[in-house]
């Protein structure tokens, strides 16, 4: 590669996506490296985990929060309202809701750090976003079976069904049941990637007008910079909602395998 096309490169939109070894370990074919997604990904654990302890660490909070308590209590108080809207019965409810809730936490840490420089977003990769969904559907599954047993499969098969159509119905039910974890985990892979992409095309867009010093761009430089600024709020937004949309989702799923039919029925 020629140092025009290094230069060029260096500036390409798509830089801040790439994954680079901290520390190799390679075993064969295989690669262990600790990266800078694992750095990531290990920095949003303790800062968590942190946040946590400096609320909690003398047996509660205070009466009058300060700002890290009220987010904490924010987090903590927003979860139950999609659990109780789309999940029913009170003991999923309960039993549920605190891995629904680290798995919200860790979306809502996660999703805005493209959004520091110098930061990584561990969601914009489709392999992660595609590990962590495939890893909730196939556990969503595993309580269905407990659950209901060999019954759990009748969620392909709605009542009154005729038997002759039943193994086409059951087909195409089993589809969409296992493209569940594939359309997840692209909606947030691609939400990430082509957000973060945007900020920093027109971020780049919006420096290199700055720095002109003609008089005549005064104006262009200011309409750049307000688009940035509005373009990295929507982004936030995004990175947010995107978190809460999974949170749904994954409410969703638990709900359709553990009442099966009976979702219509249950009480919100």
């Amino acid at each position: 590669m020629s140092a025009e096309s290094r230069k060029e490169y260096s500036h390409s939109p798509l830089e801040q996506f790439s994954i680079h070894p901290f520390i190799p370990m390679n075993l064969g074919k295989f690669s262990f490296s600790f990266t800078n997604p694992s750095l990531s990904m290990l920095l949003t654990l303790g800062l968590v985990l942190l946040m946590i302890f400096f609320v909690t660490k003398k047996g509660g909070g205070k009466s009058v929060p300060n700002a890290w308590q009220s987010l904490v209590e924010l987090i903590h108080d927003f979860v139950p309202n999609p659990v109780n809207e789309q999940i029913g019965g009170l003991d999923v409810k309960q039993k549920f809701s605190p891995r629904i809730l680290v798995t919200f936490t860790f979306s809502l840490f996660c999703n805005p750090q493209g959004m520091i420089p110098f930061s990584f977003t561990v969601t914009s990769h489709f392999l992660i976003t595609l590990a962590l969904s495939f890893s909730i559907l196939i556990g969503i599954t595993i309580v269905g079976f407990q659950r209901h047993g060999l019954h759990f499969f009748s969620f392909s098969l709605p009542a009154g069904v005729p038997l002759p159509l039943a193994p086409f119905l059951v087909l195409l039910e089993l589809i969409p049941h296992c493209f569940r974890a594939l359309s997840s985990g692209i909606r947030l892979f691609a939400n990430m990637m082509a957000g973060h992409s945007s900020v920093k095309i027109l971020s780049g867009f919006a420096w290199t007008m700055l720095l002109l010093n003609n008089l005549l761009f005064f104006i262009g430089d200011l309409g750049p910079l307000f688009i940035v600024l509005a373009l990295t709020g929507l982004e936030l937004g995004v990175a947010i909602s995107q978190a809460h949309v999974s949170t749904i989702s994954i409410c969703i799923y638990l709900n359709d395998a553990t009442n099966l039919h009976q979702n219509e029925s249950y009480q919100h």
